[in-house]
């Protein structure tokens, strides 16, 4: 058994303790963090657990990842870098072997949605890649995007708006191609109400009317031994829950 999460903290120093508590109360082998706000120097000791192999991807208050990769969990130590479209801490990468474990955060778009896309067209030109050198690749993160209207609650669908639009959906699909499955829609396609991301107010997350923005994208191979892949929207105060794949 071995449990792969990705979560978007909105501020690691903000919720260094709820991300303490959940490591202890899920013990995930693979936890992949996005939005940091921090240098690696600013991010709490006590979030550098010691059964977890870390690496630290962030700038000063604005965007980063992280990678925590408990140790023994896979049979050689992780090899850490990053690809080299990386732009503003948004992507770092553990590589076992033929496997390749990503931490992502994709831009959100508002203040530069060229350089959204051309991030995202950066991202499916690296996984096409990968697949092309017969490795594998387990791809988590923040996307910023919905994959179809069925990732949008019917109050939050707004055609034009950046996240939704036809242009970004299309570069989503591309990046998953024939080699990368949506783990959380392939185990539940049919479920209206999957949604990882809720906007901070009017009780948005306790209603449940969000947007699934964080996802877990895996080779088929990797995806065939997915037995759950839940959103855990009962953890944390960041406007992000994480989600959780669980492997046979």
């Amino acid at each position: 058994m071995m449990k792969i999460a990705t979560w978007n903290v909105n501020g690691i120093r903000a919720r260094q303790t709820q991300f303490c508590e959940w490591l202890e109360r899920d013990r995930p082998d693979v936890v992949c963090l996005q939005e940091l706000k921090a240098e690696p120097h600013q991010v709490p000791a006590q979030c550098a657990h010691q059964d977890y192999h870390v690496y630290w991807h962030g700038l000063r208050a604005y965007s980063g990842v992280s990678l925590h990769i408990r140790k023994g969990a896979f049979a050689i130590e992780p090899v850490f870098g990053h690809p080299a479209f990386d732009m503003e801490a948004r992507i770092v990468q553990a590589e076992f072997g033929p496997l390749v474990l990503a931490s992502v955060y994709v831009p959100n778009g508002g203040k530069d949605y060229a350089a959204k896309l051309a991030f995202m067209t950066a991202l499916a030109a690296w996984a096409k890649a990968l697949h092309g050198q017969g490795r594998e690749l387990i791809l988590c993160g923040d996307m910023n995007i919905t994959r179809s209207d069925l990732d949008v609650h019917p109050k939050e669908r707004k055609p034009g708006i950046i996240g939704q639009r036809p242009e970004e959906r299309e570069l989503f699909q591309s990046l998953l191609g024939e080699h990368l499955v949506d783990v959380g829609r392939a185990l539940d396609p049919d479920n209206p109400a999957m949604f990882t991301w809720w906007a901070p107010w009017r009780n948005m997350r306790q209603r449940n009317i969000g947007w699934r923005l964080d996802y877990i994208l895996a080779s088929p191979a990797w995806a065939a031994r997915a037995q759950r892949c839940p959103v855990l929207a009962e953890i944390g105060t960041s406007d992000h829950a994480p989600v959780m794949m669980t492997l046979s």
